[in-house]
Parts: C-alpha cells; structure tokens; sequence
C-alpha cells in the first residue's frame, strides 16, 4: 500500500482487513473496501455496527488496531496531519461556536488551514452563497434553524477545499425541506468532482445519494454494492404485502410461497407482484394486499434484523 501521494490514483480510500479493538471489544472486524475518486460512498447499519468507528479511522482521529488504511494514497498511521488537512468533516454533532456569527464561524476556521485573508473571505462569502445562508452572514448561530446550521456546517467543511469529504449523518433531525436542500448541495459537489463518505440512518438518502455502500452489522460488512444492485440481489423487485393472520399463513404455507413476518403483516419477495397478489387474493381471501417495489429499507431490514438496537 502506498506511503505517499498518489495523485493519478482514482482509489481515494482503500482499507484491507481493517480492525478496531477496544480491549477485548472487537468495534470493527477486519474488513475491506476501497472508495473511487468522484463517487458518493454510503456506511449504512444498526446502531453499534462499526460505521463511526470506520468513519474515526478514516479521519485519522482514531488509530487503528490492525489491517491497512491509506486515504488519498497515504496511509493513515505516517501521515495523519497530511490526510486531515485535505479532509472536510461534517460531524453528526452540531458544534459551531455560539459566540460568533454565521460568517465569523467560517473565517475563524479558515485560520486552522493558514488561508491568506483576502482569499479567505472570499472562499466564506462564495460558500454562504452555496448553502443559501449570505442574508444571514451576520446572525447569531443561537439565532439559526436547524436546517441553516447543517448547511453552514457543510460550508465549513468546505473552507480548505478538501480532496475528500466525510459526513456523519449530515441531515440528521431535519425536517423534508431542509434535507433535500442538503441533497441538492452534496450532488452539485459530486458533480464538480468532489469525493463524498457518508453514513445515514436514512435509508431514502442513501438510496437518493449513494452511488455504492455496504451495509454493516457486528462490525463486519454484510454486503457491498450499488443501492439498486442490493435490492435486486437481496430483496427481489417488488414485495406483496397481506394481514399476517392464520388463515393467510396457512394458505402460503400450503401454496409452499416463501413469505416473512413484518409485525401485523407478511411480506412475500417477489419478481412478479401482480401474479402473486392476484394468487393471494382468490386462495387466501387476505383483508387487504399491497403490491409495492422493494426498496433498500427492505434489503436493510432483511439483513440485520427489525428488532430496535440502542
């Protein structure tokens, strides 16, 4: 693995056998996977599955135990310094400083990155303007909805122009508008040619957004690939949904149709809804049936579980 740049290189993060232990607390288990310059890479799973800690490693604040990890072509343990000064972090935490204004924040950070002053407030004004916060330049953070302070968070990892970016559930607790406005913004830089990792619990942003991510469970990586390929693959390109009752239980059984159990109803994974649906209806005389496409929410669900993890 190299321990140096690579600028020609199109692998942007490449980890092999890559472990975290605390103690004799395995947090990430020897696992493999590369990020290509240019795409938006997902980490989805239950809480405690790893993705912080995988997030952590990347961003050179947590050392590894074991494995490689070079990011940018340099590997993590020789040049943490260079790695953070080209990465632009949105961290899952809202921690802008409540003593400064919105264009104060953005110049005070600038200095951990020695941007000469003239540049430096033009890089902050270009950036209010990207995230749609100029007419609130001079407001107080305390002063900011939820959704201004994700955005100007997002500006802020953007003040050194980095080669990487890395978010941490970045529309967290945001309301609909707001995060499609955050959509919007992450697209526009992938399309300028900026390199993106995320992890989201949300699985309509990772489908939206991602153009590859694994889904990771126990701290080893389950499955990896594009959204659409995880949910041919592992969910079947639609679902029937019908009331989980006996009687309906019975006839699938009877039919020998594979099902599975989703609370009050019984979901049938299929690549020929209509059929199905229509098969259901006149054999087990269900209250109700719902033919839908299956989605990476279902894949997900499927994969780990759909008992609540804390």
């Amino acid at each position: 693995m190299a321990d140096h740049p690579r600028d020609d290189s199109t692998i942007v993060i490449e980890a092999r056998d890559l472990a975290k232990n605390y103690g004799e607390f395995c947090a990430v288990d020897r696992i493999s996977f590369t990020v290509k310059k240019g795409e938006i890479f997902g980490f989805l799973g239950p809480n405690g599955a790893g993705k912080t800690t995988t997030m952590r490693m990347i961003q050179c604040v947590s050392p590894k135990t074991s494995g490689e990890l070079s990011v940018l072509g340099m590997d993590v343990d020789s040049h943490p310094a260079e790695i953070k000064r080209l990465l632009g972090v949105v961290p899952q935490e809202t921690n802008l400083d409540p003593d400064f204004s919105t264009y104060q924040n953005l110049l005070q950070y600038s200095r951990f990155f020695d941007i000469p002053g003239p540049e430096a407030e033009k890089r902050v004004a270009e950036l209010l303007e990207f995230v749609a916060l100029t007419e609130k330049r001079d407001v107080m953070i305390e002063q900011l909805s939820g959704g201004m302070k994700r955005r100007l968070i997002l500006a802020r990892a953007l003040v050194n122009r980095p080669k990487l970016l890395v978010l941490d559930e970045p529309t967290i607790g945001l309301d609909p508008q707001a995060r499609h406005l955050i959509w919007e913004r992450l697209k526009l830089l992938q399309s300028q040619g900026n390199t993106i990792v995320m992890t989201t619990h949300y699985l309509d942003e990772a489908a939206r957004l991602c153009d590859r991510l694994v889904i990771m469970d126990n701290a080893k990586i389950l499955v990896e690939g594009t959204p659409e390929s995880l949910v041919r693959t592992h969910g079947g390109a639609e679902i029937v949904e019908a009331e989980n009752n006996p009687d309906v239980v019975t006839c699938l059984n009877d039919m020998g149709i594979k099902y599975e159990v989703m609370g009050d109803m019984v979901e049938v994974y299929t690549d020929n809804a209509r059929e199905v649906a229509r098969t259901l209806l006149e054999k087990c005389h269900p209250g109700k049936v719902l033919a839908r496409p299956a989605n990476l929410e279902d894949v997900f669900l499927k994969l780990t579980g759909r008992v609540l993890r804390e």
